[in-house]
């Protein structure tokens, strides 16, 4: 499996190349609807869920990171289509559980359509993320055209002394710029694709911040929600005297 294989079954697209998560359903903006049917105690509950899940992802990108780190060093194909395989499942499973969040939240009985779609947005990054991861993989295996290693399986030589190499071409000012546009056009690529990779997380880094901020917003309410039962049934308890 190469490195994008992740990247296109997580998102729910057939497998193409290895390491997004998969997209979540499109939806509109946030629904106009009244607090009756809201439970603040299990929003907040679905949106810690949410940061474990976003945790889980953490944890898969380093696993990733590193195996992809040591089949580079030391080769092992198989033990690294075996890896991309558990980070796919892993990825798939953590979209599948943020899709069920998305339709919680979307629920008459929640109606919190606004954090359904901040919810939707990190998919939608998440899955850039990866998609990019793995193209920013393949590029480091295949290397640049003018460092990858040549392969003498087509070359003609029946011992050492008369090797007939078709690699062997004439070394003039076109092949010197072909191969200097080549490794241009490379590195261009890696470039643009590790941008797009830190531009993701920034964005994913701000939404989980106003998920956090939704959180304490909605404890400090519920604090505020049972101080103010306590105090209705019991009027005299919370007097300061």
């Amino acid at each position: 499996m190469d490195p994008a294989s992740v990247s296109a079954s997580a998102s729910g697209d057939p497998m193409a190349e290895c390491p997004p998560a998969a997209a979540a359903a499109e939806g509109s903006d946030a629904m106009d609807c009244g607090g009756g049917g809201r439970s603040n105690a299990r929003v907040a509950g679905v949106l810690r869920g949410f940061l474990a899940v976003q945790q889980r992802r953490a944890e898969a990108y380093s696993t990733l990171r590193r195996g992809f780190s040591e089949y580079m060093a030391n080769g092992g194909e198989l033990a690294f289509q075996q890896l991309c395989a558990s980070v796919t499942a892993e990825f798939n499973d953590c979209s599948k559980q943020v899709l069920e969040m998305v339709a919680l939240l979307s629920t008459p009985e929640i109606c919190r359509g606004d954090l359904a779609n901040l919810l939707k947005d990190v998919q939608a990054h998440e899955k850039e993320k990866l998609h990019l991861t793995a193209r920013i993989q393949v590029l480091k295996k295949a290397g640049r055209p003018s460092e990858r290693l040549v392969n003498h399986a087509d070359c003609r030589s029946s011992n050492m002394a008369q090797h007939v190499c078709v690699h062997v071409k004439e070394i003039t000012e076109a092949a010197g710029t072909e191969d200097a546009e080549a490794d241009a056009e490379y590195d261009g690529a890696l470039k643009e694709a590790i941008q797009g990779v830190q531009e993701a997380v920034t964005s994913i880094n701000e939404h989980m911040e106003e998920v956090r901020y939704e959180i304490d917003a909605l404890g400090a309410e519920i604090i505020g929600n049972n101080l103010a039962e306590v105090e209705e049934a019991f009027p005299d308890t919370l007097l300061i005297k």
